[in-house]
């Protein structure tokens, strides 16, 4: 019996192998820190030379930038709220998409009611107070809540009726949007209120847990960091605060874009952020150059502004502004283009000129810095697979495969649910199936007639009541709510 069972363990036997356990734990602890240590120490060495030889570290520039100016009095030409939204997400897809660096919303009508006017968010002196526009500040927003990525936006962007309806807009997809499993050394994120070691501070940039940060900043910022170990799948992840030019400037990446209102057209060029302003500006009219004209390459840039009209185009704006002393917009413009020559139509929609004009000037701009080559690690920025068509799990596989086979099943069989109703005509010929059936709301006398004359009276067609319900269910009686 006591063979059979085998000899059981005493306790002091698992506690001794427990101690040892332990023992080898520690150990492997202790050399994961001097390795780290070593590494620190052979870090700060490499830098103490450095500094010791004035070995001059190199510091890559700042590529060049497209800036792009849209006046926020198209938003008043759409008819309802949904459509304001929707073509504000149309700017953005645009921006996104042909890398815009920054997007500026204009006022080109200037003069305002009460009712058309909102206080400025930026102005915080009384004697700064300055109004923007409706039409102005909803544009604004919506381009920035796109931008912002998703695990942020509930921390930046609270309920408000300008982004009601923002959950209907496609979104931008861009590639500092990144997944909880994308891996990446940059990301973006805000500071967490969770207490930290003096001079630390958490952040929350979409993982499972913050990232503690070797600097402290006030809670509830926008931040961009670099991760230390991105790969390293660790509970205690290290980072540190980078500018958010940063990402683009060292691996390539697109970063978004950034948000300004400009009071007037005077404003987009002289509260430019650049310290030099812009180097290339293009207006975009009917009435400009045609684009074909230029030679590829032709337009060198460092920072370049390209600027689209309203309804009134560019005219109506520079005859709102009282600073501008001139009545000719091409005088503004280092080019004055028309984009689109020989159009079908008579006028084209702001954000549709956006998109012809970015895709007609790409083979003609000539960036003085270019961006560098896109940094490319496995499973690190979103595919277009990622957001494609739904991928089945295996378990919906199979379920898909069990209701094939009993649809075939059923077709050998005969047992489907729906039985196709016979034509009129077939019934007739009498030849694909049974005959039809006489009238029965024609009296006997004229049946008896019908035989005698040796015609034939089309019999009705019987159509179960569940079928016609269902077609008028279908067709007629949908709601339309949607579509109001």
């Amino acid at each position: 019996m006591s063979s059979g069972m085998g000899e059981s363990k005493s306790w002091k036997k698992i506690n001794e192998e427990r101690k040892v356990l332990k023992k080898q734990r520690k150990q492997e602890k202790l050399l994961k820190s001097l390795k780290r240590q070593q590494k620190q120490d052979e870090e700060t060495a490499e830098n103490a030379k450095a500094k010791d030889n004035n070995v001059p570290q190199t510091v890559k520039e700042n590529p060049s930038t497209i800036s792009i100016a849209v006046p926020g009095s198209i938003l008043e030409n759409a008819q309802s709220i949904e459509l304001r939204t929707y073509v504000a997400g149309q700017i953005a897809r645009a921006a996104c998409i042909f890398r815009v660096n920054e997007v500026i919303v204009f006022d080109d009508i200037g003069l305002s009611t009460a009712r058309e006017t909102k206080a400025d968010y930026n102005a915080k002196d009384e004697d700064n107070y300055r109004t923007v526009r409706n039409s102005c500040l909803q544009l604004a927003r919506i381009l920035q809540y796109l931008e912002c990525p998703q695990y942020l936006r509930k921390f930046f962007f609270p309920l408000h009726k300008d982004l009601k309806y923002s959950g209907l807009l496609n979104p931008l997809d861009a590639p500092h949007h990144l997944r909880q499993d994308n891996i990446f050394r940059y990301r973006e994120g805000i500071v967490t209120e969770k207490a930290a070691k003096p001079g630390h501070c958490y952040v929350n940039v979409g993982l499972l847990n913050d990232v503690l940060v070797n600097k402290a900043i006030e809670p509830g910022f926008r931040v961009t960091v670099k991760l230390d170990n991105p790969e390293a799948n660790v509970k205690k992840q290290r980072a540190s605060v980078v500018s958010p030019d940063e990402p683009r400037r060292e691996s390539g990446v697109y970063w978004g874009y950034t948000i300004r209102i400009a009071h007037s057209i005077t404003e987009i060029f002289t509260k430019s952020p650049y310290p030099k302003g812009y180097d290339l500006t293009v207006g975009t009219s009917d009435r400009g150059k045609n684009i074909h004209e230029f030679a590829p390459h032709s337009m060198e840039y460092s920072h370049l502004l390209l600027v689209f009209g309203g309804l009134q185009g560019l005219d109506g704006a520079l005859a709102s502004d009282d600073k501008l002393q001139i009545d000719d917009p091409e005088l503004l413009f280092d080019h004055y283009v028309n984009v689109l020559p020989k159009q079908g139509s008579r006028t084209i929609r702001t954000e549709e000129a956006i998109l012809i004009a970015l895709a007609a000037m790409q083979e003609k701009f000539h960036p003085l810095i270019p961006d560098s080559e896109v940094e490319i690690i496995k499973g690190a920025l979103p595919r277009s697979e990622d957001t494609g068509g739904a991928t089945l799990k295996p378990r919906e596989i199979k379920s898909k495969k069990k209701d094939l086979k009993r649809k075939l099943k059923e077709e050998e069989t005969g047992e489907t649910h729906l039985k196709t109703t016979k034509t009129v005509s077939e019934d007739f010929n009498g030849e694909k199936g049974k005959k039809a059936g006489e009238n029965p709301f024609k009296n006997s006398a004229n049946i008896s007639h019908n035989k005698a004359n040796g015609t034939q009276e089309v019999g009705f067609e019987i159509v179960p009541a569940n079928i016609v319900i269902s077609e008028f269910s279908n067709n007629d009686t949908k709601d339309l709510s949607k579509f109001d």
